[in-house]
């Protein structure tokens, strides 16, 4: 653990070695996305549109500024793909520690700096919105546990997919972007879907994401089965994550030099 530790420390001073003035562009620009969406929310509502969606106004704002402050533990995303690309995923191997668990703390290092800056500050200033962030039940908790380790699958699922098809690694990683984006229910709650798509969406692996922490944490009528699914597809995708690995990992090249 001492180990880990020390991994995610030195991911976290990384962030931040060029000072704190190099991540105040990332964060200006998701204030502005934030203050876009909740405006956006509260013209659909006051319009009337709002009432073909299953979630009160209140329900809306809360989903999305809890989104934004815990964007980056609903959509997981390691350095995986890109070190891929760059020639650093190699040097995973020089260390005394095994690749996917120097991943794990690579990534929650790299949090660090955007949770301490960006998301502290606004769940402190939610009630000035005002806008709940506290969720309405206690189930939120181990979603969001399920919730980062279905993320973490799914992403290094992607990474292995990249090993496999190295001469279009980056086509692979921008549809990985879009697809999570989209489906994942991190911008828009799938109650919010038209058509019903969303009550499909929610119980897929990509519903097993942002939307189902997200929807527990603003009072979903379903939460123990949202939770079995999140906890169905753990079971699923990481036995499929270190078959996938093990076979892939022998294809693997270095990019980058």
């Amino acid at each position: 653990m001492l180990k880990l530790y020390a991994t995610a420390s030195l991911k976290a001073s990384e962030k931040l070695r060029g000072g704190i003035i190099y991540l105040l562009p990332d964060i200006a620009l998701r204030v502005i996305s934030l203050v876009t969406l909740l405006y956006l929310w509260r013209t659909l509502f006051a319009s009337g549109a709002g009432q073909e969606i299953d979630l009160s106004l209140s329900q809306m704002m809360s989903y999305t500024l809890l989104s934004e402050i815990l964007y980056d533990l609903l959509v997981i995303a390691t350095p995986a793909s890109q070190w891929l690309y760059e020639g650093l995923f190699l040097s995973l191997y020089q260390r005394p520690l095994g690749v996917l668990s120097q991943l794990l703390a690579l990534t929650i290092g790299g949090w660090i700096p955007n949770l301490l800056l960006f998301s502290l500050p606004l769940a402190l200033s939610a009630p000035l919105w005002p806008i709940r962030i506290l969720p309405v039940s206690w189930l939120f908790l181990p979603s969001l546990l399920l919730c980062m380790m279905v993320g973490f699958a799914i992403d290094l699922l992607f990474a292995c997919l990249i090993i496999r098809m190295q001469r279009i690694s980056w086509v692979v990683t921008v549809i990985r972007g879009a697809v999570v984006a989209i489906f994942s229910g991190a911008l828009i709650p799938f109650a919010a879907l038209p058509y019903g798509i969303g009550n499909w969406l929610q119980f897929s692996p990509f519903g097993a994401l942002a939307g189902a922490p997200l929807a527990i944490a603003i009072g979903s009528p379903i939460p123990w089965q949202l939770i079995l699914s999140q906890l169905l597809w753990c079971v699923i995708l990481w036995p499929l994550l270190y078959l996938f690995y093990n076979a892939s990992r022998e294809e693997m090249m270095s990019y980058g030099g």
